[in-house]
């Protein structure tokens, strides 16, 4: 099963374990685009936090546009969107649905910096993170239950303690890591598609500096986190502007782009 699930990751020099077809995960992307629309859309009484137009709107449009040109997947439906909101957070959905709320303005700053984050997260659904990370943990979880149902099949109450005792180890030692590499990946994916649309690569490390220091303390212990540590995060970017330079020295100059207001 794993052997026919084996499938080269778009943007990336690797394969990975799918166990869901492209169609389907696109799918749920599209499922879950349609309730963040409607979970901000208003109601009778309460405002839409849906932002349609003005600058912040038109450079979203704008930085999406020229991410997604670049990108690794040409056939997705793009969409970009911009939510008032003050959570500090951007996602990717698959399929190129991307969501911005406005509590990360503040600290994009400028235009390249967005394109920093808008290339992180068209790189998690281009190279198919979400599929792969649903694959692993539907492996893992059928792996849980064949170990403690071979060991515990006769008692019941071993059997429960067993199935959570190797689900936390599970989590812990396999999912984790697993969607921090993915992470990474994003982050490098990204920063060569940014590059590559024109913006200025040298802005990653220093937005994520930014980031760290505007989200400060009260952060999971490494080992218990999806992401890498900030420090980690920054220093790879610090030597992966270097190995994407020359794709925006070809590339047409945006520099910083416009300041956010």
């Amino acid at each position: 099963m794993g052997l026919a699930a084996c499938v080269s990751l778009p943007g990336t020099n690797r394969k990975g374990l799918i166990l869901v077809s492209r169609d389907y995960e696109i799918s749920l992307g599209d499922e879950a685009y349609r309730e963040v629309l409607t979970q901000n859309s208003g109601s009778p009484g309460k405002a839409s936090k849906l932002i349609t137009s003005g600058p912040q709107y038109e450079m979203l449009q704008r930085v999406g546009k020229r991410i997604a040109a670049v990108s690794d997947v040409k056939d997705f439906n793009w969409k970009f969107s911009l939510v008032n909101d003050p959570t500090m957070n951007a996602f990717c959905l698959p399929g190129g649905k991307v969501v911005f709320y406005t509590g990360m303005l503040p600290i994009l700053k400028n235009e390249a910096a967005m394109a920093i984050v808008m290339g992180h997260e068209v790189a998690h659904a281009v190279a198919r993170h979400g599929a792969e990370r649903m694959s692993r943990t539907m492996l893992v979880q059928a792996g849980v239950v064949a170990v403690s149902a071979g060991a515990f099949h006769k008692d019941p109450e071993k059997f429960g303690a067993s199935m959570a005792l190797l689900g936390a180890g599970a989590t812990v030692g396999l999912i984790l890591p697993f969607s921090r590499s993915n992470e990474t990946e994003a982050d490098t994916i990204g920063l060569r598609y940014a590059a590559r649309a024109g913006y200025d690569p040298s802005e990653g490390p220093k937005f994520w500096s930014r980031f760290s220091a505007a989200v400060g303390g009260g952060k999971a212990p490494k080992w218990l986190s999806t992401h890498p540590t900030d420090e980690s995060r920054i220093k790879n970017l610090n030597q992966l502007q270097h190995e994407v330079w020359a794709d925006y020295e070809k590339s047409p100059k945006y520099g910083l782009g416009e300041t956010i207001k």
